[in-house]
């Protein structure tokens, strides 16, 4: 069946928003030593999509991944998942907020060792009520409303409005100019965009770095029948659960569980408990740089496992 010019319309519209973020994550993933991975074909999965694997064993296609350690032929660790949408209509809006959420909530929860940045970034008309849902939730949102999508397009002389009583012979005649429109031009509507929304771009961007740039300030850990224990580093904290006597005099019960709390710089808290020694050290060694990681670890570790954001991200 053939593609409607609507339709085809609106295709253009979605591939002029990835085209103006994408290169923003790349020289990010470049600045910062990560891998963006993004659709297409890659040696370390098969197919062209992204798709990450939730603790149920459900799969979801993302847009873009920043990995840690990751390569072309090594998957790495997640640090953020970062969705892109195009919607007209306010009807769809609400929809679409919850199909993203729906998505990559449950991959942030799989990976909460690493407590990857969860980012959306949307273009067109989306509600108030649809924003603040994913906000109110920890997604960074990055919005660009649809008179600014108009603007874009109107640096390159094409009107892209629209309503719902446009003709289809309209959006044939849009599709054409833009097919007619050399490479060159058609990047500069990408670079418009990001221009008219220069300020929440900055932010989106701040809003990544503090994620994944944040540095742990404390360790803390917990057994249960003694007192608190704070170390400065994880790899402190690793040497003294090694060291640690479960059976030492004075304790007047038996050792029963591990707890430990990471805390970042920026607020960020992770929280863990754990049923004996080696479920802990597994669990912290999962937060050492790379340079220290003793082999690649697994997606998650055995515990139960709770995290708390200091502030919206």
């Amino acid at each position: 069946m053939a593609q409607s010019p609507a339709h085809k319309f609106g295709q253009i519209i979605g591939d002029v928003v990835e085209a103006a973020v994408e290169p923003l994550l790349r020289e990010f993933a470049d600045r910062h030593g990560l891998y963006l991975d993004r659709k297409g074909p890659r040696p370390a999965r098969t197919g062209r999509k992204v798709s990450w694997v939730d603790s149920c064993a459900n799969t979801h296609d993302l847009d873009y991944v920043l990995e840690q350690g990751g390569s072309a032929e090594h998957i790495g660790t997640p640090v953020a998942f970062i969705e892109t949408a195009w919607r007209r209509y306010t009807k769809h809006s609400r929809n679409k907020a919850q199909e993203i959420q729906g998505a990559i909530l449950p991959l942030a929860e799989a990976h909460r060792s690493s407590a990857p940045f969860i980012g959306v970034i949307l273009a067109g008309v989306f509600t108030d009520g649809a924003l603040s849902q994913l906000r109110s939730l920890g997604f960074s949102v990055l919005y660009f409303p649809y008179q600014t999508v108009v603007e874009a397009f109107r640096t390159v002389d094409l009107d892209a409005h629209f309503t719902e009583d446009t003709a289809d012979a309209e959006f044939a005649r849009k599709v054409r100019r833009w097919e007619r429109l050399p490479g060159k031009r058609r990047a500069e509507a990408a670079e418009r965009l990001l221009q008219v929304n220069s300020g929440e771009v900055r932010r989106f961007i701040l809003a990544l770095q503090q994620s994944v740039t944040r540095k742990i300030e404390l360790v803390r850990i917990l057994p249960l029948h003694g007192a608190a224990i704070e170390r400065t580093s994880v790899k402190e904290a690793i040497s003294f659960v090694e060291k640690y006597r479960e059976d030492r005099s004075g304790a007047s019960k038996p050792l029963t569980r591990y707890e430990v709390e990471i805390r970042y710089r920026n607020g960020d808290r992770i929280q863990g408990q754990f049923a004996d020694r080696q479920q802990t050290i597994a669990f912290l060694r999962g937060y050492l740089p790379p340079s220290l990681q003793p082999a690649p670890r697994s997606a998650s570790s055995r515990g139960g496992i709770r995290r708390s954001d200091g502030g919206a991200r």
